[in-house]
């Protein structure tokens, strides 16, 4: 295996810490995808939503699990593609105006228009994270997704501009460092879970993604293929667990465990009659109690999520406009009947988004909604390492390739990456 094609995804989440090991490749017509080589996952205690508070514990997390996926895939990690919470990122659209250069629309045309556009003064304490072009217009004719090739005299772009707070980005690049890892790219978490679970159909038609993490769920919605709108929500699977170890008064360890084997977010779906038992404490004996119980906590918290979710949908003016309805994806999502009740709130179509497009190799050790993102940022990387980037897992940048046939895969491999950054 060539050192060029491996590429890392990790997601430092509030909960765990995950690291896929993956090799990149393109074939032919089909668009860049991954093989899994190698999984590790570690306990994380070292962040407080999305910020690295612990930075000891932070790098031992990411150590740990950097160890587990470099020994289940005989890869040693050099580098990976990190992802980043949305928590401390702000969007807006910038636009950039240039004069064509000659008879017809180049690509370097299109460069200056989005360099334009992406020089926006930010203020000291942020950093721009990605800049997304979104339509252009020629001489003022609008909703033109690839310029290149066409007649005119001015070229417009839309960017969205996607900044996040400098001091949360340094730490998290100085704990992965600590780590021995090097950062290959910092990529926003619900833009690398969107790329791994949403189809091309979807974005066009209008979907939004809800990525339920531990300590917030991430919304992002797209529309006519391009990113419209990013979110957040201060409450996510955590969230969850807290309500049962306040109800039930059971550990966050056994909230945890309740949560998995026998929680329901959908409370018409559980048998009254039916019963669990609780373990015993230093001052209670075991208990049992109603599993309707478990599921009413449940319930209630997990509507809550989706009602704020569906306020900042409609707040970003997009309610009813989203045929391809609502994708639910990351652990919280993989909770029993959640499905249900996504489909009462949202009224909607609404699936569980989870890895399985573009992804061979080691396929049933990530096919849940939980690696969307780790996944996601692997196939961000392959995406890079087509058009010859840095690639995840080796030291150098892997030598750019020409020829026709190799030009035209670049091309709609630019395409694809702009369709998302």
């Amino acid at each position: 295996m060539k050192a060029e094609s491996v590429v890392v995804g990790l997601d430092i989440g509030s909960a765990r810490t995950t690291a896929v090991v993956a090799e990149a490749s393109i074939v032919g017509e089909r668009r860049p995808g991954v093989r899994v080589l190698g999984v590790g996952q570690a306990r994380t205690t070292g962040l407080r939503r999305g910020m690295v508070a612990d930075i000891e514990e932070t790098t031992r997390a990411i150590r740990s699990a950097a160890e587990e996926a470099e020994r289940t895939s005989g890869v040693k990690i050099e580098g990976a593609y990190v992802g980043i919470a949305s928590a401390h990122v702000d969007a807006m659209s910038s636009n950039g105006v240039v004069a064509v250069s000659g008879d017809e629309i180049t690509r370097a045309d299109v460069d200056r228009a989005n360099a334009v556009a992406r020089a926006q003064a930010l203020p000291p304490d942020r950093e721009l994270l990605h800049a997304i072009p979104q339509e252009y217009s020629v001489d003022k004719n609008s909703g033109i997704h690839d310029p290149v090739g066409m007649v005119g005299t001015r070229l417009e772009t839309e960017v969205y501009l996607v900044s996040v707070g400098s001091s949360p980005a340094m730490n998290l690049r100085k704990a992965v460092e600590r780590a021995g890892c090097k950062v290959r790219e910092l990529v926003l978490e619900p833009l690398a879970s969107a790329l791994c679970v949403l189809s091309e159909e979807e974005r066009d038609l209008g979907v939004a993604l809800v990525d339920m993490g531990s300590a917030s769920t991430d919304v992002a919605i797209f529309h006519e293929g391009k990113i419209r709108h990013l979110g957040t929500v201060a409450y996510g699977g955590g969230s969850v667990t807290s309500d049962i170890v306040h109800g039930l008064g059971v550990t966050q360890a056994e909230a945890e465990r309740l949560k998995e084997r026998f929680g329901c977010a959908y409370e018409p779906l559980v048998d009254p009659a039916e019963v669990i038992e609780l373990p015993g404490t230093a001052t209670l004996a075991e208990r049992h109690v109603p599993r309707e119980l478990l599921s009413h906590i449940i319930h209630q918290r997990t509507d809550e999520i989706f009602d704020l979710v569906q306020r900042q949908i409609g707040r970003a003016g997009y309610s009813g406009k989203l045929s391809a309805g609502v994708v639910l994806t990351g652990g919280g999502a993989a909770v029993d009947g959640i499905l249900e009740l996504a489909s009462d709130v949202f009224a909607s179509a609404v699936r569980v988004g989870a890895p399985s497009d573009t992804i061979g190799g080691l396929l049933e050790k990530v096919s849940t909604p939980r690696y969307a993102t780790a996944v996601g940022l692997t196939l961000y990387g392959a995406h890079r390492a087509a058009l010859g980037g840095a690639s995840g897992g080796g030291g150098s940048r892997r030598p750019a390739r020409t020829g026709p046939g190799v030009d035209k895969i670049a091309q709609r491999v630019r395409n694809w990456l702009q369709d998302f950054f």
